[in-house]
């Protein structure tokens, strides 16, 4: 049973905050906001609960964060403020002034990066794995990654003389490489030249060892055969630098062939705007200024790194021959009652709806899901949304194998998922060639929704089995990515999802959904209206609380409905992993408001919302909500996105009771929120038990999983009223 004590705990002491609230200070700076979750992310590297190579990986993931935020954030910002543009964000800062903060925090967490990877390093090696540089190198291994080198990495180098004959050449986004100064031993005549490492090898080269694991990167074993590649010549000076270019797009308005204006939009990212330079530090300055100068690039814009450059690459050392310094191995469940049913998905949804946990439900359920439609000679139709999905994704080729069936297949392919537009344009190809009809849903606006419906015949009747989801159609993620998928064969939902989709193909708007929510067009009323009811409630002396989860918080409509209802005396919780906008706990605005993120060993990416309803939370009369939209303004405003209200009993107890209730109890990777938007790791005495929810989620089943077992032993907590 999950404790509820904690959820009739006094909410923190409110603190009394100088300056006028009713205008930007009352929200906090998206950006910054970011920042700090990336700080929490690199904090877990530095967690000795976490196993060591885990905490290797946290750290590669700190590095693929703040990479991927300068070539959006950043990169747009700077366009911002070059441009002239003065508007401010919520919080009243300029495009300028928030540039200026970014920098001075980001430069801290690089630096922060470096000193964990020392700390981290020297346990590796503790471990027997070992990082080497040439001067570590026997002459064994030298005759080793001679021959590694002319045959594994020689033939895809290309080394670039920079003279008036040969300009400097294009470096992609992180773009890696070596400058060089050489001087030709025979005349002393000079010669710069750069030399890309490719990013078709492994970074890090293992060595042949005894016992162990010994590894050198690869710029290291370049350095090291330079006169294979430049016979003739000597080494004078040399750095190291790697560069992250604006990848944001655009495209063009009145684009006729969406397909083809996507494709051109590629090739502009892939050559946008360089907005950072990471350089080794001690460049020759002759090297480093002749470097600046070629990619246009500010003093401001350089970062000199000592240590490694490029840490993403660091998730090469995550070593699965390793598993003593991995997280302990997790299967998936199979839910019970899709075994009751031999597998049999259609059989196991007839019987009730279902909500799978994933990752702790294996999202194999909803590739069976759809494996099974495409070779059920009953199922007449498919609609799919894909946002992101795999490279060789098992749910686009059941969607092929059932369109080469004869079934009528419709694929929405959103072709504006950032950084995966490329594969989706690839994958809408591959389903056209099949025969399924595959639309690109809107110019102006992403479609985010979630959802799957397979029509079967069942006797003289046509029944539409819907999957509503939090999280992407991508097996690879599912398995880190924690994500609702909530299987129904109710037909109102059904109906929803279809008018949904006609949406999507023909542009018509949808009117009468039954148990749906879908925004640009009613999503965000909806939210305002049930917090504006939990008001209601409060004024009329009943219990009023809120509980919600999502990964970002920064819509300024909802942030201020929130404020007004906790001034109305509502109990509001919210789990946001990453971005928050609002301050909680300052006395008069937010006092009844509490924040925390959950980061773990699993990323939290599930939207979930519930309303008291008048009976407070946890209560069998709670109203409760599903998402694919974060409460942010592109979601709320700029993209097709969904709120589906759950009715069924079960599936709402363990969306409240078991879900919700396990993420407002965990304290082993909870951080608080501050009223300064700084958050606090939960503290946890030495050898004290602290409880986890990931952990609570491994070992316990989900309520509406359950097959004739029964659900009664699963843990959850109690409802206070009915």
């Amino acid at each position: 049973m999950i404790q509820a004590d904690f959820l009739k705990a006094d909410f923190p002491d409110p603190v009394e905050v100088d300056g006028d609230l009713s205008g930007p200070a009352r929200y906090f700076n998206r950006e910054l906001s970011w920042l700090g979750f990336n700080w929490r992310v690199l904090e877990e590297a530095e967690n000795p609960r976490v196993p060591l190579l885990e905490r290797l990986r946290f750290l590669s993931i700190s590095a693929t964060n703040l990479d991927e935020f300068y070539t959006v954030r950043v990169a747009g910002l700077r366009e911002l403020a070059r441009d002239g543009g003065g508007t401010p964000s919520i919080d009243g800062l300029t495009p300028s002034e928030q540039l200026k903060r970014i920098n001075t925090d980001a430069r801290d967490l690089l630096a922060r990066q470096h000193r964990v990877f020392a700390t981290v390093r020297a346990e590796m090696e503790d471990q027997k794995i070992t990082l080497l540089t040439r001067d570590d190198l026997t002459d064994a291994d030298r005759d080793f990654l001679k021959d590694y080198f002319f045959k594994q990495v020689f033939p895809v180098l290309s080394p670039l003389a920079i003279d008036p004959a040969h300009p400097f050449p294009f470096l992609p986004n992180e773009g890696f490489a070596l400058a060089l100064e050489l001087e030709r031993r025979a005349d002393k005549r000079a010669l710069r030249a750069l030399l890309p490492v490719p990013q078709q090898v492994a970074r890090y080269v293992r060595c042949p060892a005894d016992d162990g694991h010994r590894f050198l990167p690869l710029e290291e074993l370049l350095m090291d055969n330079l006169d294979g590649l430049f016979p003739g010549y000597q080494v004078n000076g040399s750095c190291a630098f790697r560069v992250l270019r604006d990848s944001d797009l655009e495209v063009e308005d009145e684009a006729e062939d969406l397909v083809r204006e996507f494709e051109v939009a590629l090739k502009r990212r892939r050559r946008g705007e360089v907005v950072s330079m990471r350089v080794s530090a001690g460049a020759p300055e002759s090297l480093r200024r002749l470097i600046m100068n070629e990619l246009h690039v500010t003093e401001d814009e350089v970062v000199d790194m000592d240590g490694i450059i490029g840490m993403a690459d660091l998730k090469e050392l995550v070593l699965d021959d390793r598993p003593d310094l991995l997280w302990p191995a997790f299967a998936p469940r199979v839910p019970e009652r899709v075994q009751d049913h031999d597998g049999d998905m259609f059989a196991a949804i007839r019987q009730k709806d279902m909500l799978l946990h994933h990752p702790y439900e294996t999202f194999d359920m909803v590739v069976r899901f759809l494996r099974q439609a495409a070779t059920d000679p009953d199922v007449v139709a498919i609609k799919q949304t894909l946002y992101r999905t795999s490279k060789r994704s098992p749910i686009v080729e059941a969607l092929c194998e059932a369109a080469e069936d004869g079934k009528s297949v419709t694929a929405l392919v959103e072709l504006k998922a950032r950084f995966d537009e490329a594969a989706n344009i690839r994958q809408s190809r591959r389903l056209e060639r099949a025969g399924a009809h595959v639309v690109y849903g809107f110019l102006d606006l992403k479609t985010h929704a979630k959802i799957s419906t397979v029509v079967r015949r069942e006797g003289d009747q046509l029944v539409t089995y819907t999957h509503y989801g939090t999280g992407n159609y991508h097996p690879i993620t599912a398995r880190i990515y924690t994500d609702l998928s909530f299987f129904t064969c109710d037909a109102a939902l059904g109906r929803d999802a279809t008018k949904v989709f006609n949406y999507l193909s023909g542009y018509v708007q949808p009117d009468n959904l039954e148990n749906l929510a879908i925004s640009p067009l009613t999503l965000k009323q909806q939210l305002l209206e049930m917090i504006a009811a939990e008001v209601e409630h409060a004024r009329a002396g009943r219990p009023a609380e809120i509980w919600a989860k999502m990964n970002s918080l920064v819509e300024a409509d909802v942030i201020d409905a929130l404020y007004a209802a906790s001034q109305e005396g509502v109990k509001i919780s919210l789990v946001v992993r990453g971005i928050c906008g609002l301050r909680p706990g300052i006395k008069g605005l937010s006092e009844n408001i509490r924040v925390k993120s959950i980061v773990g060993r699993f990323l939290e990416h599930s939207r979930i919302v519930c309303f008291g309803n008048g009976k407070g939370l946890p209560a069998k009369k709670a109203r409760v909500f599903i998402s694919s939209a974060d409460w942010m303004g592109r979601n709320l405003n700029r993209r097709v996105e969904t709120l589906v209200e759950v009715r069924n009993n079960t599936v709402k107890a363990q969306i409240v009771s078991q879900i919700m209730a396990a993420n407002l109890a965990d304290v082993a990777q909870s951080w608080t929120m501050g009223p300064d938007g700084a958050f606090t790791r939960a503290h946890v005495e030495d050898g004290t038990f602290a409880f986890n929810c990931h952990r609570f989620f491994m070992e316990n089943p989900s309520l509406s999983g359950r097959g004739s077992a029964g659900a009664s032993d699963v843990p959850q907590l109690t409802h206070t009223e009915d």
